[in-house]
């Protein structure tokens, strides 16, 4: 065996043994490691704010104006301009973010261990869909959300998982694979089986029938609020590849709304980026592809762990979401599995007589195919406070691939 496939072994061996599991619910500027009053997480490569597109900066004046840093939209945008703040990605602090994914200091984060290897990964509360902060919304109704879910929901919800003890993700995760999910998009199932897990200890410890009430029925009407679970769950099974030498897996795919970007396990932190491509999707009444900001957020760490996009196959009633066919799920399922390197042992795609959903994208065999990974995604309008316009499919450049690629050789004859 050589050294490259020698590399590769050991990733997917760590990789398809990752047990995420769900500890609780923290406070990012408490729990996320570097965090700070003025560190605004996210999604992503790098990017300053003079780069950030339409929704990433209507997230950030949103997150100042939520953390009354700011008390006014143009407040918010001169501190947000002025360098006071900090920018960094949520993949530099164990953290993922759906869309946009800004992270502040006082939102409430779940908390997953990958009990294997014991590192762990953080991601904020779903919102639910529409006008949200994570798709750059901007509004009373947006605040007001984002601080009852601090102050109510997040509380309930660590109270009812302390009473419950911890939540097994992979178990979740490979149920709702079987229920008709896909675990980036579509998650109808794994909110359920996330809602019946949590709703007779939410019922025990809410502070009263009212709340109970109140945070259940945010829940059910969340079809999305597993996937701030799935998220974190492939985050943590990933980041113990992140650098492991001469592998050519893909440890890390995301994207800023301006540049998608991604890491390879054998040169550890590196990102290597194109611009971000536009999303070929279904759009909301009253909107087209020319609102829509070209595809941003780190939910494509689904895809990198080996579902999302890449398990279309177990979710045929996704294309109803993101456009497409039946056919073309089941065949995007099957085309993945030409340029990854194993099937997962836990997540089994019933269509395919419960075949392992093709996991560890191998950059090599991506640019030997030219097949790139399968993606699906939310569409966010292109300017600042409008919110979620649509959701589709869409392709990543095949230059991050192709530079990696070549510096991977690079560093191996020097």
């Amino acid at each position: 065996m050589g050294e490259i496939e020698e590399a590769n072994r050991k990733a997917m061996d760590i990789l398809l043994q990752a047990k995420p599991v769900l500890k609780g619910i923290g406070v990012a500027g408490k729990d996320i490691p570097g965090m700070t009053k003025t560190t605004i997480l996210h999604a992503g490569p790098p990017i300053e704010w003079e780069r950030m597109c339409g929704p990433m900066r209507g997230a950030v004046m949103g997150a100042l104006l939520y953390e009354r840093m700011a008390s006014s939209l143009e407040e918010a945008e001169e501190l947000a301009a002025s360098g006071d703040i900090t920018y960094e990605p949520c993949h530099h602090h164990q953290t993922v973010g759906p869309m946009a994914g800004i992270v502040s200091a006082s939102m409430p984060v779940w908390i997953v261990e990958n009990e294997t290897h014991g590192n762990r990964a953080y991601c904020t509360l779903n919102e639910g869909l529409g006008k949200v902060l994570r798709y750059g919304g901007l509004g009373d109704e947006v605040i007001q959300r984002l601080r009852w879910m601090e102050g109510t929901l997040a509380p309930a919800l660590a109270r009812a998982l302390e009473l419950h003890g911890d939540i097994d993700l992979r178990t979740l995760i490979a149920q709702a694979l079987e229920m008709g999910d896909e675990g980036h998009n579509r998650n109808r199932a794994g909110t359920s089986l996330l809602i019946r897990t949590l709703a007779p200890h939410i019922a025990s410890v809410a502070e009263s029938p009212a709340v109970a009430s109140e945070v259940l029925g945010f829940l059910a009407a969340n079809d999305h609020f597993f996937l701030n679970l799935t998220m974190p769950a492939a985050k943590c099974s990933l980041d113990p590849i992140a650098d492991i030498p001469g592998s050519t897996v893909v440890s890390a795919m995301s994207r800023n709304g301006t540049e998608f970007g991604i890491r390879v396990s054998g040169l550890g932190g590196r990102w290597f980026t194109a611009p971000a491509p536009e999303v070929d999707g279904l759009y909301f009444p009253g909107y087209t592809a020319d609102d829509a900001n070209p595809d941003i957020g780190d939910s494509v760490i689904c895809e990198t762990a080996g579902f999302g996009g890449f398990a279309m196959a177990s979710a045929p009633a996704i294309v109803q979401f993101v456009g497409g066919s039946v056919d073309l799920a089941v065949n995007s399922t099957r085309e993945m599995y030409e340029i990854t390197l194993a099937e997962h042992p836990f997540y089994r795609v019933p269509v395919l007589d419960f075949r392992g959903t093709p996991t560890g994208i191998d950059v090599r065999r991506v640019v030997e195919t030219m097949i790139p990974p399968v993606i699906n995604t939310g569409i966010a309008h292109k300017d600042p406070g409008v919110g979620q316009v649509g959701a589709g499919l869409v392709k990543p450049p095949m230059t991050c691939f192709e530079d990696a690629l070549r510096a991977f050789a690079d560093e191996r004859s020097s």
